[in-house]
This record gives C-alpha cells, structure tokens and sequence, in this order.
C-alpha cells in the first residue's frame, strides 16, 4: 500500500463533503477524543454539544485537534487532521453565527442524535442554556491517502 499527502484543497473537499469528525482536546496532558458531527464554512467547522466534560475541557484548553476519515476499504482511504482552536458562539454577538451554524448542521439528517436532544430553531432566544454551539477555527491542515 502506498500512502501520499494530500494537498490542501484535497484536504478542504473531504473535510467539507464529510459530517463526522473526532475530536480530541486535552486537560492536564490527558487527552479525551469524541466524535462529533460538523459543518464546514470558510475556515470554520461548527458543531453544538451539551454540557459536560468534553465542553468543560475546551473551555480550559482551546487548542484541540479533529481528525477526518473517509474509509473505502482497508487498502483505500483518506484521513484529514486539522488543528483547531475552540469558540464558544455564545453571547449577543454571537447570535447570527449561532443561527448560522444551526442552518448548517440542519442540513444534515438526525445532526443532532450526538446531542441527544434536538435543538430549537429559536435556540438563540432560549433562556435556559441547554445546548452550547461552538466554532472550530482551523489553523493547520494535514492529510494522507492511498494512492490509487
């Protein structure tokens, strides 16, 4: 099996044309990887998630990584890593970017069973803080495949 890099924009299309993601984040030097279900803009993935440990640790430490897979077989596949930083879209001024990311991640069947509870279309206007809605900033982008 022969394994290359991939460039950039190969990198970018996979990242946009898939939905799951691991994401991994780290509080004390020990690392904690989950999936997560994304949607790509410009240099921004948005996902949503409940409260808990994987938020609480983002929350503490940004810098968290996310991996990107596209499995064929065993001998063809591709794999996206993107090192990230962590934005909570919470606030007044983040208002419009929430309801962005919710449009988004709507476009996609079921994106919220990770969450296990469904968002509101109004979540913006909820008093109750139930669902965080956060922003991955990309800040380097790497890839490899198998050659076919």
């Amino acid at each position: 099996m022969n394994i290359q890099e991939m460039a950039y924009e190969d990198c970018i299309a996979l990242v946009k044309k898939q939905w799951l993601a691991r994401l991994a984040c780290a509080n004390a030097n020990i690392p904690y990887v989950v999936p997560v279900q994304y949607a790509c803009a410009g240099d921004r993935l948005y996902a949503f998630t409940l409260p808990g440990k994987k938020l609480d640790i983002m929350r503490a430490n940004p810098n968290v990584c996310v991996q990107i897979d596209q499995l064929k077989s065993k001998h063809s596949w591709k794999s996206v890593i993107i090192d990230a930083r962590f934005v909570e879209l919470d606030g007044d001024e983040s208002r419009e970017e929430k309801h962005r990311a919710w449009s988004l991640l709507a476009q996609h069947l079921d994106w919220w069973e990770p969450g296990a509870l469904k968002p509101s279309s109004r979540l913006a206007d909820a008093t109750p803080k139930t669902h965080t809605f956060f922003a991955l900033d990309m800040i380097d982008v790497s890839g490899r495949a198998t050659a076919s």
